[in-house]
């Protein structure tokens, strides 16, 4: 039995209809995915499904009794709230007495409390709680919160970008739903967050049905592949890559059926200016067909064309476009950047990658001359022209036309040397004519990023710096802009969490490694990713010839060596009684070496003591070695 299904659902926004007549049904179980391009109206049935908007017509209907969790992609939050405010607000009644319960209990634990008043108002919310039912709710806000990651007394307003993120998809776990509907829930997490994120959905179980442009969280998650294409909603079971070949097979069939079609529309167009020359049945039969085939071709809709991008990358820069030598900067005690140096040469393409907060935009600062390390040194080639994409689009200035954007004070853009109307140049962006003249504010998240790229190509550079530039866009502008930065000749410089979009682009990546410390990688995120898993399982190789180690002694279990004055000194023997203790002790160092080794955040917070222990780890192995063979050589001689 579905848990939520629509009906010849139909939803418009002005003349374009968003939703055409259109079915669809989610399962218990299933995790789908609902893709498209942007401004298809994926978000608006996202909404229809939680019931936070309406159809103009069709129906929409959901399992009677179940919990359905909605988060947006810019998710609602009162800055004046607590976390723990924030996500107890989904769970109606119960949600201001379980907020309030928590402020009391809070206010009790501080010093100077009023005792006196605040006891019975506690004693009082727990018999009302209690009456509701809801401390198994109150159990499951905590358990989500810490799950998170998330302090409860925080303000919401004091929140990340990612942490605001966090918060919204707590609030929806925390009604433990039955149906979880997502929208872009991977934007403004780092890449860690986002493999989180995977493995808590994966355990949950949970029912799932989210938009995302990450490929990677896509073909992780999903079981089924929904796309929305002009109005018209089509399923396709399995990964992203399977629906790719389909698709392309589908929409191939389609472009040769519409030709057909065409041909024959010509054909009965040309033939009805000649006239009717009878009023035989033939010809009244073609009439009325000549009727149905201009109803129809009325009513086709044309798929959107494709952005058409083009990047000029200019003069060529110096062969050195930046060496850094030791370079280190602070902001009050914390160290973002700690004795970096690398030498990047014209061409590279360089990915940082770290959690957020880890100071990728302040390595790209000191990159750029932007910023002044506090200490080392920073050379910068010589010719270089740098464009830079900003993530947070403060370059778009609100009130400022899409034309004005692109090209202030002209109406032409020379691309290449090729001079080109703005407007046309818009269109190459997929913006309409008559949205030239509209201000910036009028545009969604993913028409902003297009227009930002729109003025970064519009002017020829041979560095390009781009911070972000995936979030909003939809697949295929993403796999065209892949294209156009493999093909780029100058030098790149990419901030991003899309790992695809790594993988795709760069050769070379800077990853921070925790407490300032960033080291250089060939390849890509996958490349940076498989030598940290190797190095795991180099350790856990190590932990299973320790424990094989262990178990020899342990199974020869030697008798205690008998005094033999005249094979072993006196010295001798009491070296070999000891022994046993010293391996033991070893054994025991070794072991809790190898725990603290396995854990990934020592190699973020205090990278300095994880190399430390892994070379007392390696001197440990040395000294089981000696020691064995010292003690087999001992025994040898005393049984002699």
């Amino acid at each position: 039995m579905p848990l939520l299904k629509l009906d010849q659902a139909c939803l418009a926004f002005g003349h374009v209809p968003l939703l055409d007549h259109a079915d669809f049904q989610l399962d218990p179980g299933e995790r789908v995915a609902l893709i498209g391009r942007n401004g298809t109206g994926k978000s608006s049935l996202l909404a229809v499904l939680a019931g936070q908007g309406s159809l103009d017509d069709g129906q929409v209907w959901r399992q009677p009794g179940i919990r359905v969790a909605y988060v947006p992609q810019e998710p609602p939050l009162d800055a004046r709230q607590t976390v723990f405010a924030a996500v107890v607000a989904g769970l109606g009644a119960t949600s201001s007495l379980l907020a309030e319960y928590h402020r009391v209990s809070h206010d009790l634990a501080e010093e100077g409390a009023d005792h006196e008043a605040l006891l019975p108002r506690l004693q009082a919310l727990q018999h009302e709680l209690e009456a509701l039912g809801a401390w198994n709710w109150r159990v499951q806000v905590d358990r989500v919160i810490a799950r998170f990651g998330l302090d409860p007394d925080a303000r919401a307003g004091s929140l990340s970008g990612g942490q605001k993120k966090r918060l919204a998809l707590a609030r929806g776990l925390a009604l433990a739903p039955d149906v979880l509907l997502l929208d872009e829930p991977t934007n403004h997490l780092d890449i860690a967050a986002i493999e989180w994120l995977e493995d808590l959905l994966l355990e949950s179980g949970t029912t799932l049905c989210f938009i995302t442009h990450d490929r990677r969280f896509l073909d992780r998650l999903a079981t089924r592949i929904v796309e929305l294409d002009r109005g018209r909603l089509m399923s396709f079971p399995g990964s992203y890559s399977e629906y790719q070949r389909r698709k392309e097979a589908m929409l191939h069939d389609e472009s040769i059926l519409n030709q057909r079609f065409d041909k024959l529309l010509k054909e009965e167009e040309a033939w009805i200016r000649k006239g009717v020359e009878a009023r035989r049945t033939r010809a009244v039969f073609r009439v009325q067909r000549l009727e149905r085939l201009r109803l129809e071709r009325a009513a086709r809709r044309e798929r959107l064309g494709k952005v058409q991008m083009r990047l000029d990358a200019g003069g060529k820069s110096g062969e050195l476009v930046v060496e850094m030598q030791q370079v280190s900067k602070r902001f009050g005690d914390r160290v973002v950047v700690r004795d970096f140096s690398t030498r990047i040469l014209r061409g590279d393409k360089i990915g940082l990658i770290g959690p957020n907060g880890a100071g990728k935009t302040t390595l790209l600062r000191l990159i750029l001359g932007e910023l002044a390390p506090d200490a080392g040194s920073v050379k910068r080639g010589t010719r270089m022209e740098v464009a830079y994409f900003d993530q947070f689009r403060a370059q778009l200035d609100p009130e400022s036309s899409l034309a004005d954007v692109i090209s202030p004070g002209s109406d032409y853009v020379d691309i290449g040397g090729v001079r080109k109307h703005v407007i046309g140049y818009l269109e190459d962006f997929l913006f309409a004519p008559e949205r030239a003249r509209s201000p910036v504010k009028s545009l969604s998240g993913g028409e902003r990023n297009r227009l930002l790229l729109a003025r970064l190509f519009a002017r020829p550079a041979n560095v390009l710096v781009l911070d972000e530039p995936t979030n909003d866009l939809d697949m295929e502008t993403l796999e065209l802009l892949e294209q156009l930065l493999q093909d780029y000749e100058g030098t790149l410089f990419l901030v991003s969490h899309d790992r695809a979009f790594l993988d795709n682009v760069v050769t070379q990546t800077l990853a921070a490694e925790g407490d300032g410390q960033w080291r250089e990688y060939a390849g890509g995120y996958s490349d940076w990713a498989a030598w940290h898993s190797s190095l795991a399982e180099a350790r856990k190789q190590e932990i299973r010839e320790q424990e094989a180690r262990k178990a020899a002694p342990a199974a020869r279990k030697p008798e205690p060596a008998k005094p033999r004055g005249d094979r072993l000194s006196w010295k001798e023997q009491r070296e070999l009684e000891g022994l046993p203790d010293r391996i033991a002790a070893l054994e025991a160092e070794q072991a809790d070496l190898t725990a603290r080794l396995e854990d990934p955040a020592i190699y973020q917070q205090d990278p300095e003591l994880a190399r430390q222990a892994a070379e007392r780890l390696a001197a440990i192995e040395d000294e089981l070695m000696a020691l064995l063979e010292r003690w087999e050589a001992l025994e040898a001689r005393g049984a002699g």
